[in-house]
């Protein structure tokens, strides 16, 4: 599945939550990230990020879309992750 992923948390936690979504998605934005992943590595992802988070004031919000061929991405001003195809 193609997923978009959002997180709003805490400044001593910020950290800790780039270097785990970077392992996992590719990051496009401040606090956005993008990619292919499996439903069992989402899986996974959420329950590392939950035990980062405080759940009284952090927020991850995460968009599903079966394949990225369902989405239309439009970017105005800077890309700041230009993601590249590799083959």
């Amino acid at each position: 599945m193609y997923v978009i992923l959002v997180y709003d948390v805490g400044e001593k936690r910020v950290g800790k939550m780039l270097k785990l979504c970077r392992q996992y998605l590719n990051w496009i934005q401040n606090s956005v990230f993008e990619g292919e992943i499996t439903a069992v590595k989402l899986k996974e992802l959420v329950k590392k990020a939950s035990r980062l988070m405080d759940l009284d004031s952090d927020s991850i919000i995460i968009f599903k879309s079966r394949d990225i061929k369902w989405l239309d991405k439009e970017i105005i001003g800077l890309e700041k992750n230009a993601l590249e195809n590799m083959l």
